[in-house]
């Protein structure tokens, strides 16, 4: 579990994937190949514009993938207590939220890990990579 002081932008993914807010629903369905993605990001000059989860982009779907997005209950603010974002996530039954300052501007990607007791680091995201 997460120290009770830390916040949110204590334990934040800052280098998230994103993706422009153009993309197509095709481009997005791909992106849901990885199973570790759980979370798209739609961004414009580093503004947030919508996020997507699989469940987003029905059989129907076509089109820009921007038209079937959503920010309801997918971001918070950096300086909640991450262990509050925590419990958020799990009450929710979700493993990922967006990270937005005031302005909608993306800060990261909030990621709980597999065993829903911390986050995602930096760190693990690099090394994930590097395994591929």
């Amino acid at each position: 579990m997460p120290e009770p002081r830390l916040t949110v932008a204590d334990v934040v993914v800052r280098l998230p994937k994103t993706l422009p807010a153009g993309v197509s629903v095709a481009e997005a369905r791909a992106c849901f190949a990885d199973d570790h993605v759980h979370l798209l990001l739609l961004t414009e000059s580093g503004r947030l514009l919508g996020t997507l989860v699989r469940d987003d982009l029905g059989e129907d779907a076509r089109g820009p993938a921007l038209a079937y997005a959503s920010l309801t209950d997918r971001t918070v603010p950096a300086d909640l207590p991450a262990e509050d974002a925590r419990l958020l996530l799990l009450d929710r039954g979700q493993r990922r939220l967006a990270v937005v300052d005031d302005d909608g501007m993306l800060i990261g990607l909030l990621c709980l890990k597999r065993r829903r007791t911390g986050f995602c680091s930096d760190a693990d995201v690099a090394a994930r990579a590097a395994d591929r």
